[in-house]
């Protein structure tokens, strides 16, 4: 069987760290995904419920904000639970296994949501370039 799912989509709000009692690092958070439409018709768009475990968790919370376009992925997951109403519910949900930037830092810096919002992917200064004249370090 298989259960895989690829998704491109823009964080609907700033993840949050959250930790489990046994000390596992988790987030929970959605994204906005377009659907793809044809033209003269009116572009759709569905937010999708993304759970993160461990370093992964941690990964996005640190370069992920609100607005971030974000590539996950994942396997879908359903849990079954009874809600305070006493009602048997189901909940869908993606289980991002790996996840990846989008966009570059200076595309994420300058993006707007629909309404003219503007984001902004704080915590992406956190990377250093990288020396391109590596082979003075290369021992042949």
């Amino acid at each position: 069987m298989f259960n895989l799912v690829v998704l491109t989509g823009r964080l609907t709000a700033d993840p949050e760290l959250k930790t489990t009692p046994n000390g596992i690092s988790v987030t929970s958070f959605s994204i906005a995904v377009a659907r793809r439409y044809r033209a003269g018709e009116e572009g759709q768009t569905d937010f999708i419920n993304i759970v993160a475990w461990r370093q992964t968790a941690e990964f996005i919370t640190k370069y992920f904000k609100k607005g971030s376009m974000i590539g996950i992925e994942g396997a879908i997951q359903t849990r079954r639970y009874t809600d305070k109403n006493g009602n048997n519910r189901t909940a869908f949900e993606v289980v991002a296994n790996n996840v990846q930037f989008v966009e570059s830092k200076r595309d994420s810096a300058n993006a707007t949501s629909d309404n003219g919002e503007s984001f902004s992917n704080a915590g992406a200064d956190d990377f250093n370039e990288i020396n391109d004249n590596i082979d003075d370090d290369l021992p042949f």
